[in-house]
C-alpha cells in the first residue's frame, strides 16, 4: 500500500515519520509553521527504544556516530553524594546499546538530512484539516489544498489538529515545574556522561557531548508563567552552593543561551490516536514530562510503529488501527509512570519525604537502577516489511 501523506509539523516525531513513510514508499509533504526548520533545543538522551527505532528509519548509524555513549554517572544528592548510579555498559549488554546524549540541534539535522528539500514546507501553520470526504483529507498550505490519502498530525503540546479532533479533551496542563536549559559555549572537564541531582523541589542535570561540551538543564517547583530578567544570574543563586561541576558548567554558559520553558502533559489521556485518516504522534497524542527522558523515545517508537502498520497492512483504516492498538497503552503508561517518577524525585519537597527517598535509593541493589530503565528502553521494533 502506498499513498500521499501530509505531517503536520517538523520537530523530530514528525520528521522521523516522514522518513518512515518515504521508506515503504509514500509520497511525504511536512509542514512546519517556523520559517527556519531546525530544533533549537539543548541537549537530549536516546535510549534503547529510541535508537532502535532510528535503526528501523535507517538513521541510527548515523546519530550513533554524532551521539556519545551513556556509560558512566546517575543521580546525586547537592552536596554531591551519590544515590544511586548507572553502570551504562550493563545496559548496553542487555539492550545491544547504550543510552547516548546528543544535542536537539544536530538530531534534528540528521534526521532533515534523510528527506529530499523539496518535500519540506515550512513558513506555513495548518490550523485545521478538512475531513468531510472520508477517503482523503483536505490540507490547507499556503494558497492551495493537498488532497492526502493520510494527515499525520504531530504538531506538538499544543497541537491544534488535536484540538479540533477531540473538541470535548481538555488539553494540556501545567505539570507544576517549569525547566531552564542550555548548552555551553566550551567544553567542561566531566567525570560523568550523565548526571541528576536532586534537591527539595529542584533538579540540576547535564549530558555531556562528543565535542567537550554538555546540555545542562534545571527543573524547578514554579507557578506557570514565572520567568527571570536575567534567567543564569537566577540558576546561580539557586544552584551555585551545589556540588561540582554544577557551578562550572553555569559559569561555561552564555546568558542568552538558556531557554526556559513551563512544562505542559496530556494529564487526561486521550481515548484514540487516530480519527479517519488522521494518526497522531508524538506530543499531539501523549505529552509527558520529561522525567523518564522517553518523550521523544516515545515519539520515535510512534513514526517506526505507524510505518511499519502502513506498509503491513491492506488498508489506511486497519493500519491506523492496529497504530493506535499498538502505541496508545504503552505511550499512556509511559507517560503515567514519568509524571510519578517527578513527583517521587524533582518535585518532592517535605524534608521528611526527602530524605526517605534518598535513603531508599542508597540502600536499593545496583540491579534496581537498571531494572527501571528496562522497563521502558526495551521495546522491540517492528519490521517495515
Amino acid at each position: 500500500m502506498g499513498g500521499r501523506t501530509v505531517v503536520v509539523g517538523g520537530g523530530i516525531g514528525g520528521l522521523a515519520a516522514a522518513i518512515g513513510l518515504r521508506r515503504i514508499g509514500w509520497e511525504v509533504t511536512v509542514v512546519e509553521r517556523a520559517r527556519v526548520l531546525a530544533d533549537v533545543g539543548a541537549g537530549i538522551s536516546l535510549q534503547a527504544n529510541g535508537i532502535r527505532a532510528l535503526d528501523v528509519l535507517g538513521v541510527g548509524e548515523a546519530v550513533r556516530a554524532a551521539a556519545r555513549p551513556q556509560y558512566t554517572g546517575g543521580t546525586r544528592a547537592p552536596g554531591g553524594g551519590w544515590l544511586a548510579r548507572m553502570d551504562g555498559a550493563v545496559l548496553e549488554r542487555e539492550l545491544g546499546t547504550p543510552i547516548v546524549g546528543i544535542p536537539r540541534a544536530v538530531l534534528h539535522r540528521l534526521l532533515r538530512e534523510a528527506l529530499p528539500p523539496e518535500c519540506l514546507v515550512t513558513g506555513v501553520e495548518v490550523l485545521s484539516v478538512d475531513c468531510s470526504d472520508p477517503g482523503r483529507v483536505r490540507v490547507p498550505v499556503e494558497e492551495r489544498l493537498l488532497d492526502a490519502d493520510l494527515v499525520v498530525a504531530a504538531d506538538g503540546v499544543s497541537s491544534r489538529l488535536r484540538g479540533q479532533l477531540f473538541p470535548g479533551h481538555p488539553g494540556p496542563v501545567y505539570s507544576g515545574s517549569t525547566v531552564l536549559r542550555a548548552i555551553t559555549e566550551h567544553p567542561v572537564p566531566l567525570r560523568t556522561d550523565f548526571e541528576l541531582t536532586w534537591g527539595k523541589g529542584a533538579e540540576f542535570g547535564h549530558i555531556a557531548f562528543t565535542d567537550g561540551r554538555a546540555e545542562w538543564h534545571a527543573v524547578l517547583n514554579s507557578p506557570p508563567g514565572t520567568r527571570y530578567s536575567d534567567a543564569l544570574a537566577a540558576m546561580r543563586r539557586r544552584f551555585g552552593g551545589w556540588h561540582d561541576p554544577i557551578p562550572a558548567l553555569l559559569d561555561a554558559t552564555r546568558p542568552d543561551a538558556v531557554l526556559h520553558h513551563d512544562i505542559h502533559e496530556l494529564a487526561t489521556p486521550l481515548p484514540t490516536f487516530t480519527a479517519g485518516r488522521i494518526a497522531l504522534l508524538g506530543d499531539a497524542a501523549h505529552a509527558m514530562t520529561p522525567n523518564l527522558g522517553q518523550g521523544a523515545c516515545q515519539a520515535l517508537e510512534d513514526a517506526a510503529t505507524l510505518a511499519a502498520a502502513l506498509a503491513t497492512e491492506p488498508t489506511v483504516e486497519s493500519a491506523l488501527t492496529r497504530y493506535d492498538a499498538a502505541r496508545r497503552p504503552r505511550s499512556q503508561s509511559v507517560a503515567r509512570a514519568a509524571r510519578q517518577a517527578g513527583r517521587m524525585g524533582q518535585q518532592l519537597t517535605h524534608p521528611l519525604a526527602v530524605a526517605l527517598r534518598n535513603t531508599g535509593l542508597r540502600l536499593a541493589p545496583s540491579g534496581v537502577t537498571v531494572r527501571a530503565i528496562l522497563r521502558h528502553a526495551n521495546w522491540a521494533p517492528p519490521s517495515l516489511r
